[in-house]
């Protein structure tokens, strides 16, 4: 038991925010943990061996994953897990800081995310938004026993290399202050974008066997086709759009992104059964 505490409290302690505050449950020696504050004072004295079978087999004590995008930060998602159900299993990595000093190519920060996830025993939750849905569906391709359910939020399955190279056009037009505040610095933007744009899973998205919820705003024209032609491909995926929203749907629309994640996490875990 010390050494799955040890090892847990090291993987937290590696890839959150600085200003992640964790907790301790001292039955399932999970490290819980939120963002800037603390959604609860204490740990929850529950764990797998102490639940009724109707909530393990919710598997209510999954770890959920949140992935910012390019050009934010984890505390983006706050106002979206901040009051779920599940809020005390939630982890939102810094993709950053994943990196650890690495050349910030797509392929490196794959790999990272990759380890990252591994640490974990459990099955996983995922969520990304734009890169971090990206992340999260090439994981899910590699290891589609590892991932329980998967939401895509503006993401990609094919990247739309115009898009991109019109995108790495008007960075270099930006002045680097823009950049530092995100961890990423001018040149890392650049370096992501170009090592992303040969990416395509349009033959292998057919190794997503969990259910799927993919999410697009209503406003966002660059991603909105690419939305509907990822649900439509995926066995078990169902689309969601979200009105009068851009791109950035977890800062423009939290409350309406929270309740699109609840209202699927119980119809694919409840209902289902």
């Amino acid at each position: 038991m010390k050494n799955m505490v040890s090892r847990n409290w090291e993987i937290l302690k590696r890839y959150t925010a600085p200003s992640t505050n964790f907790l301790l449950c001292q039955h399932c020696c999970k490290i819980k943990f939120c963002l800037s504050r603390p959604f609860v004072k204490t740990c929850r004295p529950v764990c797998q061996d102490n639940l009724s079978p109707d909530r393990k087999r919710r598997g209510d004590e999954m770890t959920q994953i949140y992935l910012h995008g390019l050009g934010q930060t984890p505390t983006v998602w706050e106002n979206t897990v901040m009051g779920l159900d599940s809020a005390e299993n939630i982890v939102c990595p810094n993709l950053f800081d994943l990196l650890q000093g690495k050349e910030t190519t797509y392929f490196n920060l794959y790999s990272a995310f990759s380890n990252f996830c591994d640490g974990f025993d459990e099955e996983l939750d995922l969520c990304g938004l734009s890169l971090g849905g990206v992340l999260a569906l090439h994981y899910t391709i590699d290891h589609p026993k590892k991932v329980r359910s998967l939401v895509l939020i503006a993401a990609q399955y094919k990247m739309p290399k115009l898009l991109l190279h019109f995108q790495n056009a008007i960075f270099r037009l930006m002045p680097e202050s823009m950049f530092r505040q995100t961890g990423f610095g001018k040149t890392d933007f650049l370096m992501l974008c170009k090592t992303m744009a040969e990416l395509d899973f349009s033959v292998s998205i057919c190794k997503v066997a969990c259910p799927t919820l993919v999410i697009c705003g209503e406003k966002d024209s660059a991603n909105r086709k690419a939305a509907m032609e990822l649900a439509s491909s995926l066995e078990h995926a169902e689309l969601q759009i979200v009105r009068g929203v851009g791109h950035e749907v977890n800062v423009d629309a939290p409350d309406e992104l929270k309740a699109m994640i609840r209202n699927f996490y119980k119809f694919a875990f409840e209902e289902r059964g």
